[in-house]
């Protein structure tokens, strides 16, 4: 079930990439092009078996998992601003790239970094959660590495859910409501991510249906507002 909803979300991102391809050469929304291709590349990176390859070619010492992370960064907030400022919310596009917003990402980045640099990440392990047990303080090093990796998400997701929310009752075209819904739920479940160590470790596998469900929700939110751009500009042409 996980490695179906693994590839689904990655063919769902790689191909609405690749049809953002002529938006993207003629200028047109770059930064959204670029959302769907660092998803794209966070889901190939989160894989098993290309996270398993691209680790061992960089020594097995899960780099690939210090990678993904600031993948994840540098996507969580392009889509933020972006969805930010399509459903106008100037609040939400201050706390995301004003002080505060540049200040979280630059306390996450270095924490990130320094906790990933203080354990001891030796043998490839997707996800950190299978590397043998050497201390407890190995393994509390590993957790709050993981834990400061939901900060970033979880901090923008709380910035952006009172827009996105917002739109889904205002009177816009379906396709941008259909939109919003979808993109309140992605960032609902980023939100979410700072109660994974609530979760039992045999109910474990939710956190990959959240992460995967987020993803998921984010490209198809992002598409259909996407659609809806696409339609207005084509009633615009027919009825100048």
């Amino acid at each position: 079930m996980i490695a179906i909803l693994q590839w689904t979300t990655f063919a769902v991102c790689a191909l609405v990439a690749i049809a953002r391809i002529p938006s993207a050469l003629r200028r047109e929304n770059r930064s959204i092009f670029g959302v769907f291709v660092l998803s794209t590349v966070a889901i190939l990176l989160s894989i098993d078996v290309s996270y398993q390859s691209i680790d061992a070619w960089l020594g097995s010492e899960n780099y690939t998992n210090l990678i993904l992370r600031f993948v994840v960064y540098g996507t969580v907030l392009l889509a933020g601003y972006r969805i930010a400022k399509a459903f106008d919310g100037p609040r939400s596009i201050r706390l995301i790239v004003g002080p505060v917003g540049k200040s979280v990402l630059t306390g996450v980045g270095i924490a990130t970094v320094i906790l990933f640099l203080l354990a001891d990440t030796e043998g490839t392990a997707t996800g950190l959660k299978t590397l043998p047990a050497r201390s407890p303080q190995n393994a509390a090093l590993i957790e709050s590495y993981a834990a400061v990796g939901r900060l970033y998400p979880a901090y923008v997701a709380a910035c952006i859910l009172p827009a996105t929310f917002v739109a889904i009752s205002r009177p816009l075209p379906k396709t941008i409501r259909i939109g919003a819904l979808l993109l309140t739920v992605a960032f609902a479940a980023m939100a979410f991510g700072s109660f994974y160590p609530l979760i039992p470790s045999e109910a474990g596998f939710l956190e990959y249906v959240i992460n995967y469900t987020s993803v998921l929700c984010l490209a198809l939110g992002l598409a259909f507002v996407w659609i809806s751009s696409l339609m207005a500009k084509r009633a615009l042409r027919m009825h100048p």
